[in-house]
């Protein structure tokens, strides 16, 4: 128990006057098991303790019992683990495993960027199990990942749940195997946090030190709504200035929506795609490979990346080496770039606030929601699932429903 004490207050940083706690939740969990905390423990017995404390203690307590029962588990596998030593596999097996796992992303149609990350997540995978050939995983060890995710690295909530689905992915698609039930993972703590939201001033001030196509996609973002990679995907066909809409093709969650396109910027826009056709009509001179299809399209309508209507509405200035295919074309702007120019602009405009792409997206959601649009209608306009994640903005909305006033300007 000393080494778990000395865990929790040197790696899980657990306050000192917690410890205690648990401790006391180990102790109570061994002995309602009777067994000694060297011998081995089954989900079924954590299960059946933390069932009989709900009937006698709170939730938080029920809830600070399974996590100090989980992060015990943790400990001393982590104990168990540290005299293994390198697998006898070598890491070939493992590129090999890394490759199948692109190749099955790509079958599964995953986004590039999804396929980066997953692959990322794999390769800390890796190097956390020291060695241990793929073939000999079992849900212990992505149990043991995650924990080690939230206990040591302090990742967040989200950021745990994009790593388990990578390694769920690996697991389904790649060994075959079933993850099985992982509620011993020790879980990363789920914050709240309120977004960054510029007022309408700064918005201007903002735009004020942006121009040419950065000012555009600012514009346009806070315009509408749209997150960056939204803006940077956008199809000539995907602009309706007749119905004054913008068509977002496979947003987030693979999702199809229409939100706003403004009538100020109707006009730049315009003068922006006439120039945008002098590139295209340049690239079709010089006879280069068309811009990435979506999905299957490129096969199915071999033709259709050469048509002006699937050309970017924000290309690169220069080609590049598809990274899939490895041919040489011209790809849309890279993220970067508006990101770098919407910090440097937030910061020659003296905001103090940290400033970046998504934030216009933030203020988009939250004056409409001071002008006093429906919460339903932001939520379509943003493209959320779920009507809660939109509320997150009326926490940050200057005007609320109930015009509540300080007291102390009731006293002025």
């Amino acid at each position: 128990m000393k080494n778990y004490q000395n865990y929790l207050l040197l790696k899980a940083a657990i306050p000192e006057k917690q410890v205690p706690y648990y401790l006391s939740w180990v102790s109570r969990f061994y002995n309602y098991c009777g067994k000694e905390p060297e011998e081995p423990v089954t989900q079924k017995e954590i299960e059946s303790f933390l069932m009989s404390l709900s009937r006698k203690r709170e939730d938080w307590q029920v809830q600070q019992a399974k996590e100090a029962i989980n992060l015990f588990q943790f400990v001393k596998r982590k104990g168990e683990r540290a005299g293994e030593g390198k697998g006898i596999e070598s890491d070939k097996k493992w590129a090999v495993a890394a490759q199948e796992m692109i190749r099955m992303l790509r079958l599964k149609q995953r986004s590039f960027s999804t396929e980066k990350t997953y692959v990322s997540w794999l390769r800390r995978f890796y190097q956390f199990l020291d060695g241990k050939a793929p073939g000999a995983l079992g849900k212990q060890d992505i149990i043991d990942f995650l924990s080690h995710l939230a206990v040591q690295r302090k990742i967040g909530f989200s950021t745990q749940n994009q790593a388990f689905n990578a390694l769920l992915f690996f697991y389904r698609y790649v060994l075959e195997k079933d993850a099985g039930d992982l509620n011993q993972v020790v879980r990363a703590k789920k914050r709240k946090r309120l977004p960054v939201v510029l007022s309408k001033q700064e918005i201007l001030q903002l735009f004020d030190h942006l121009k040419g196509t950065q000012l555009l996609m600012g514009r346009l973002i806070y315009g509408g709504g749209l997150r960056l990679n939204e803006c940077l995907k956008l199809r000539i066909k995907d602009i309706d200035f007749e119905r004054s809409c913008v068509m977002i093709r496979s947003g987030k969650g693979d999702k199809d929506r229409q939100t706003l396109l403004p009538e100020s910027l109707k006009n730049d826009l315009r003068e922006h795609i006439d120039s945008v056709r002098n590139q295209y009509d340049k690239d079709r001179k010089e006879d280069l490979p068309g811009v990435h299809m979506p999905n299957a399209l490129g096969r199915k309508y071999p033709n259709a990346s050469r048509e002006w209507v699937w050309y970017w509405v924000f290309p690169s200035r220069t080609l590049s080496v598809d990274p899939r295919t490895k041919k040489i074309r011209r790809h849309h702007l890279h993220h970067n770039t508006l990101q770098r120019s919407i910090r440097k602009a937030a910061q020659r405009a003296g905001i103090a606030k940290k400033v970046s792409v998504h934030t216009l997206r933030h203020s988009f959601a939250t004056h409409l929601l001071e002008k006093g649009y429906d919460i339903r209608t932001i939520q379509e306009l943003l493209g959320h699932s779920n009507v809660q994640t939109t509320m997150i903005y009326t926490h940050v909305a200057t005007k609320n429903r109930l015009g509540v006033k300080s007291p102390l300007d009731i006293l002025g």
